[in-house]
């Protein structure tokens, strides 16, 4: 039997789903016990057979979205992303530590992000004080800003026009409303679940699994619990840097090259700070940001 071209949908421990880009769906197994796990966004060589079939190899992948587990090793979750969407809303109040914990993972894969900014019907509640300031911070950081309301249905048209076409993936606190969006940007949602539930003989449990929902503009959607907490013990701190350009480049004027901006002298980033260059909050997220990686990069040292 011929081997074909397909898109995964969803992988599991023991078994993948293959969309095979002409409306069906195939559960398949892997070749051979030593065989790369594909994961979900996967473009793959696949052959057909019953009761399943089998995957015969990877295609090439454009960036691989990885978490850190408890002890710092990655671990892959997604494949091939065009685009990382950010959904904050009024309530609950944004985590700007969090939304930088992404904006880390996007810098160092290269991935473009976009803020959509949910349930502008709350905009008067007091907590909206802190999206406004998180939205001005990211067009400082030539981030994309977008906002609307899944509940009234404003702004949606320009989301779904700034990401046609694209592979996105949700990402955000519980709460700010990221299944209301994937069902806006996917109306046969329930359907789709459906057909997966049945190929995978898992049942509704494949709702807890990272799935790929293709959209009907060409695109496709991305729903993955693992990107929710997200730990970045395995990027290591020059990528959490690259994340603060702000405070990269006021660190080039410290006079000392090892310069903790803590109490040494002759301190640029103190020096921006005091300036207001630099945002306390931005300086206390990177400093968090850098003691969690420091310690993964000491502990890979044997230090």
């Amino acid at each position: 039997m011929s081997r074909a071209t397909g898109l995964v949908i969803m992988s599991t421990a023991d078994h993948c789903l293959v969309d095979d880009l002409a409306g069906g769906l195939h559960r398949c197994r892997l070749r051979g016990r030593r065989a790369s796990r594909p994961v979900c966004g996967d473009r793959v060589r696949w052959t057909p057979g019953a009761p399943d079939g089998v995957i015969d190899g990877i295609e090439p992948r454009r960036n691989l979205i990885e978490r850190g587990d408890f002890r710092g090793r990655p671990r892959a979750l997604v494949a091939n992303v065009d685009r990382l969407v950010i959904v904050v809303a009024p309530e609950p109040a944004p985590d700007s530590l969090l939304v930088d914990r992404y904006l880390v993972l996007a810098r160092t894969l290269a991935i473009p992000m976009l803020l959509w900014c949910n349930k502008q019907d709350l905009v008067d509640r007091p907590s909206a004080q802190t999206l406004n300031t998180l939205r001005a911070r990211c067009h400082r950081l030539d981030i994309p800003v977008l906002a609307g309301s899944t509940t009234t249905g404003a702004g949606l048209p320009a989301l779904r026009d700034q990401t046609r076409g694209e592979t996105i993936i949700l990402v955000g606190q519980s709460g700010v409303g990221k299944s209301s969006i994937t069902q806006a940007l996917i109306p046969a949602l329930s359907l789709r679940i459906g057909e997966i539930s049945a190929t995978s003989g898992q049942g509704r449990h494949t709702t807890s699994e990272t799935t790929l929902f293709r959209r009907d503009d060409g695109g496709a959607l991305i729903d993955s619990p693992g990107v929710r907490t997200l730990r970045l013990d395995h990027l290591g701190s020059e990528a959490v840097d690259q994340a603060y350009p702000e405070i990269l480049e006021a660190a080039g004027a410290c006079r000392f090259r090892d310069c903790r901006h803590d109490r040494e002298p002759d301190c640029g980033v103190r020096e921006g700070l005091a300036a207001g260059a630099i945002e306390p909050e931005r300086f206390e997220n990177w400093r968090r940001l850098r003691r969690e990686t420091d310690t993964a990069d000491t502990a890979e040292r044997g230090g």
